[in-house]
């Protein structure tokens, strides 16, 4: 009788004969995955370092002064 080692080798060496025009794509597309899995789990490492300030630009408006001119300035 086969063990489980055996078996697993024979799963392995049928799917590869079958599935060997499919397999560079396969291999291809688990890298991509892999790597923007571990981009993703590095992003949120960063954004959750409170250490890095974050800068958000934009203006500083004064409340209760109106627009010398009366008009309204363009939003840039």
């Amino acid at each position: 009788m086969f063990g489980m080692s055996e078996l697993a080798i024979i799963l392995i060496v049928v799917i590869a004969v079958l599935c060997a025009k499919k397999l560079p794509e396969l291999a291809r597309s688990a890298g991509k995955s892999a790597r923007i899995l571990k981009a993703e789990a590095r992003a949120m490492k960063d954004e959750d370092d409170p250490a890095t300030p974050r800068v958000i630009q934009g203006e500083t408006v004064t409340p209760g002064r109106p627009d010398p001119q009366g008009t309204q300035q363009p939003r840039p």
